[in-house]
């Protein structure tokens, strides 16, 4: 019942590196989504665990056991590939089943199966119904049945919610995760949908350049980034150049700012998300001065874009906390020392 463990995992395409001595721990039961820009790594990662790729060195183990070289059959994993990869030519029913037939269990083992997978994905009644009468949506659930017929210890997806719409997408994804809760079964999925990673995940692990760069739940990858890429990937955030004046306090563009911490080597970056920027008025007691440049009102809350000596940034209000100011007029800007992040340069 331990989980997946992947130790100095490495894959080398040529003399192309898309994978480098990752160290992955996966407890049993864990909803981790593996998430990255294109080209990090994160789809090769997976499909070394699946067995569908070898690593070039480095060792995979589940549940204890080394499965570094043991072929996908007979790993007892199902996975949901990005096109779903149903039969068109069959029903529903006989694509759930499809795993047990040709493992000759008999037909009384595959509709039992079938039925309660389709109890439990929502969809009761349509094992005689064709695959290509079904619905974007439907379809998913169908793809995420036929992984779960053989109840695997790991089941593994690679960005499957991309091709529905948004609306379609984000119901899917709290279905998915309540299933995954249900089952209890370890799952990881890769995914480019940041909303997605953060809405479902146990553990997101933010890759980059064949690298883990931080891996944690979604609140501590969001409030405190390991670095200044994980600051940026993740949602939106203002990163701003901080260093030490002769008094030894924190100085970000130009105003000592009391209660935060000044850099130990003199110079950092300040990561403040946009929410956490608080907007008041200009030449107030630790206020940066600043001259708004636009307004976005999205109807809940107000985006304010603001240039401070040079450096712009961004503050996310909503309307009654947000003072009265229009483009081209000063504004205070406030960084509560509690909730900026101080990241190495």
């Amino acid at each position: 019942m331990s989980g997946l463990t992947l130790n100095s995992v490495r894959k080398d395409f040529g003399g192309f590196t898309a994978v480098n001595d990752v160290q992955l721990t996966v407890p049993h039961g864990t909803f981790v989504c593996m998430l990255g820009p294109s080209g990090c790594g994160k789809t090769t990662l997976l499909r070394m665990i699946a067995g569908l790729d070898l690593p070039t060195s480095g060792e995979i183990r589940l549940d204890g056991e080394d499965i570094t070289a043991v072929p996908t059959h007979k790993r007892n994993l199902g996975m949901v590939f990005q096109s779903l990869a149903l039969f068109p030519h069959l029903t529903v029913g006989e694509n759930i089943a499809y795993p047990l037939r040709i493992r000759g269990a008999p037909r009384e083992e595959q509709k039992r199966r079938v039925d309660e997978l389709l109890a439990m994905i929502h969809l009761p009644g349509y094992a005689d119904r064709p695959v290509a009468k079904l619905s974007g949506g439907q379809r998913q659930r169908v793809a995420i049945a036929r992984a779960l017929t053989r109840s695997p210890k790991l089941f593994l997806l690679d960005e499957p919610l991309s091709a529905l719409d948004a609306k379609l997408r984000e119901a899917m994804q709290v279905e998915l995760r309540q299933l995954q809760q249900q089952l209890g079964i370890t799952t990881i999925v890769v995914t480019h949908d940041q909303r997605e990673a953060m809405t479902m995940a146990d553990t997101v692990v933010v890759m980059n350049q064949g690298e883990i760069r931080q891996a944690a739940s979604p609140m501590e990858i969001y409030r405190r980034p390991a670095d200044t890429f994980v600051a940026d990937f993740i949602g939106s955030t203002n990163l701003i150049d901080m260093e030490t004046d002769s008094a030894g306090r924190a100085v970000v563009l130009g105003q000592a700012i009391p209660g935060l911490s000044a850099p130990s080597g003199g110079k950092a970056i300040l990561s403040v998300r946009p929410e956490d920027v608080q907007l008041t008025a200009p030449g107030g007691d630790g206020a940066i001065t600043g001259t708004v440049t636009f307004v976005r009102d999205l109807g809940g809350t107000i985006e304010t874009f603001i240039d401070c000596s040079g450096r712009p940034l961004i503050a996310v209000s909503t309307p009654r906390a947000r003072p009265e100011v229009s483009v081209g007029q000063p504004v205070g800007v406030v960084l509560d020392p509690g909730v900026c992040v101080v990241l190495d340069r």
